[in-house]
């Protein structure tokens, strides 16, 4: 008695989070279907023009621009940036480098720091814990 597995699907928002791009700026071919693991997997080994495109120039979806800019996204929205941005205008924003964005770039580095230091308190604590044991 062999029953036959559906194929995994997805709805188009979920895939385009999964590729890193923004769900409005992609074909309607692709907004108004679904995505097989095959299809995915398949898109992102063999990415089309359009998906090329979309990663290169965007617009881009929030956490793909807070990670090109260095910030997190609440970082990006403590600084008004709640829209997509095309790679265009992250770079702008790069040059022109308003307070904001030094700012939450610095506080990222903290957050970066202070995550590497518990990370190395608690592999110190598993050291010592394996030793007594």
């Amino acid at each position: 008695m062999s029953s036959q597995q559906s194929p995994q699907t997805m709805k188009p928002a979920t895939a385009a989070k999964k590729l890193g791009v923004y769900l409005p700026a992609t074909p309607a071919a692709f907004q108004e279907g679904v995505v097989s693991r095959a299809e995915l997997n398949e898109l992102q080994t063999n990415p089309p023009e359009w998906l090329r495109e979309l990663r290169q120039n965007g617009p881009h979806p929030r956490p793909v621009v807070a990670a090109r800019l260095g910030i997190s996204i609440a970082g990006l929205a403590r600084g008004g940036v709640t829209e997509p941005l095309t790679t265009a205008q992250i770079e702008d924003l790069r040059e022109e480098s308003p307070e904001w964005l030094e700012k939450e770039r610095a506080t990222q580095a903290e957050v970066r720091k202070e995550t590497a230091r518990i990370k190395e308190l608690h592999e110190k604590q598993e050291k010592k814990e394996a030793k007594e044991s």
